[in-house]
């Protein structure tokens, strides 16, 4: 056992070695595992047992973080799986992002394996094992939802699950998940899949299935709506029949989810490098609207689809920025989406005599925060938006220093980007995102050059007429 111990020791610290050194030590600590596991018998009711030779999941494929914890949860005389979505995407061939672990132990039981271990979650108790900056998600088996009264605490009156701490065995657990493709479990004991809901045959078919009744499954999470969704753009997988239909049906129940867990799934719809794809199936199945409702009708009566083209060259920039490694702003797609909802409000008050200035700072307070009601935008966020909302008048002074100071402004260039996005749209003069162009690569001697008021044409000089004075009448009276 000391000898275990001190391997682990010595693999934990691996991390500090020269990289041939780290690949040594991780082949030799995988070499060693399987000498350490206790073997118990796991029962499974009415699964079907993929074995290692029909899967192509290989534990080389799994980090090495998430080893150390099956292992040691095994160690201890605990079950231990891999499951959910780096399951499926080592099937895909794809890089899973992270590794999530479930096990029978209880969340205090886990923290009491691992002195790195930070419990969290209300709604649902979770075990964070961390090294150094990454951690590994540890999971109990949840119970499934019955009839019971004790489960209603649990449960509001549209069917939301709120409090989720009463826990299970594999076997009830695999009902709790959403989607049979993300239902799979990894064995860590023999290295099969085990698979309870045919997630192996929808994953061959690539298809998004529900597990139980759709609508049921909705009601309980109506977040899982957004997931669908995502998951069907990302991995080009189709929705089920039974999916496409509920989904309409309950996207009004999206208005009762907090809006900072609405907030955290903006980046994971918009960011992730399908934003396009994205927007069009949110806007087709009704979901769109309840996340930007003030967007949604906007583009409801579009102006030669102004609204929808810079929403789509936005979310495309996004998109392409991604696939080349780059970050993307999460306000700038922010400002994007709200600027044309924001540009009507401000008509509207111009209209009714207010000045230009005020109708526009108004309307983006209004905007934002009706927004921020239903998703909870940090204020950096909110603040961010507005300055380059504020900036983009300012790019028509193109006279003396003014283009200078706004060129050093900190904002400048996602004011200038956003200026770029209106020009490709028709919302902006092309010739003014083209001088700004210039202007930004030019020579300072160029730019004053640029920035010289241009000498006015002399109107030419009328000839003077001159009229000769006219003689005062003289009336002669008669004496």
């Amino acid at each position: 056992m000391n000898a275990i111990l001190t391997f682990l020791k010595n693999f934990a610290d691996s991390d500090k070695k020269p990289i041939r050194s780290a690949k040594i030590a991780r082949q030799k600590f995988i070499e060693k595992l399987p000498e350490v596991v206790p073997r118990t018998a796991e029962t499974y009711d009415g699964a079907t047992i993929i074995p290692r030779s029909d899967h192509n999941v290989s534990r080389q494929q799994v980090g090495e973080h998430a080893l150390k914890v099956l292992y040691r949860l095994r160690k201890e005389g605990f079950d231990a799986y891999l499951v959910g979505g780096c399951v499926r995407d080592l099937l895909l061939g794809r890089e899973p992002k992270d590794f999530d672990v479930v096990t029978n132990a209880e969340p205090e039981q886990i923290a009491d394996i691992f002195s790195n271990c930070r419990l969290i979650g209300k709604r649902f108790r979770l075990a964070h094992v961390i090294y150094g900056r990454e951690f590994v998600e540890v999971a109990t088996f949840r119970k499934a939802i019955s009839d019971d009264k004790k489960d209603a605490p649990r449960i509001t009156k549209e069917g939301r699950i709120v409090q989720d701490n009463i826990y299970g065995s594999i076997n009830e657990d695999v009902w709790r998940r959403d989607f049979t493709i993300n239902a799979l479990y990894y064995n860590i004991r023999d290295f099969s899949i085990v698979d309870f809901v045919g997630g192996m045959d929808d994953h061959k078919a690539g298809l998004i299935r529900l597990i139980g009744d759709a609508s049921e499954r909705f009601r309980e999470d109506p977040v899982r709506m957004l997931r669908a969704v995502r998951f069907a753009v990302k991995l080009a997988f189709k929705l089920h029949h039974d999916c496409e239909q509920a989904i309409p049906l309950n996207a009004h129940l999206l208005a009762s989810i907090p809006a900072a867990r609405l907030h955290d799934e903006i980046p994971k719809l918009f960011l992730s490098g399908y934003g396009v794809q994205t927007f069009e199936m949110l806007r087709q199945y009704g979901l769109f609207g309840m996340l930007f409702p003030a967007v949604e009708k906007s583009l409801s009566h579009e102006a030669a689809h102004f609204p929808k083209m810079m929403i789509i060259n936005a979310l495309k920039n996004a998109d392409d920025r991604v696939a080349e490694g780059k970050t993307v702003q999460s306000y700038f797609l922010f400002a994007a989406l709200l600027f044309e909802p924001m540009q009507q409000r401000a008509d509207e008050k111009i209209k009714k005599g207010e000045l230009e200035s005020i109708a526009y700072y108004e309307a983006a307070g209004e905007v934002l925060t009706q927004q921020v009601r239903r998703l909870a935008i940090p204020r950096h966020f909110t603040l961010a938006i507005r300055e380059v909302w504020s900036l983009q008048p300012k790019f028509s002074s193109q006279v003396g220093m003014k283009p200078y100071r706004l060129l050093t402004h900190p904002r400048f260039r996602a004011a200038y980007d956003f200026l770029m996005l209106r020009a490709q749209t028709g919302s902006a003069s092309t010739e003014l995102a083209e001088w700004w162009t210039a202007y930004q690569a030019t020579s300072e001697s160029e730019q004053r050059k640029m920035t010289q008021p241009q000498p006015v044409a002399a109107k030419p000089k009328k000839k003077r007429t001159y009229r000769k004075k006219a003689k005062p009448l003289v009336i002669y009276s008669e004496s």
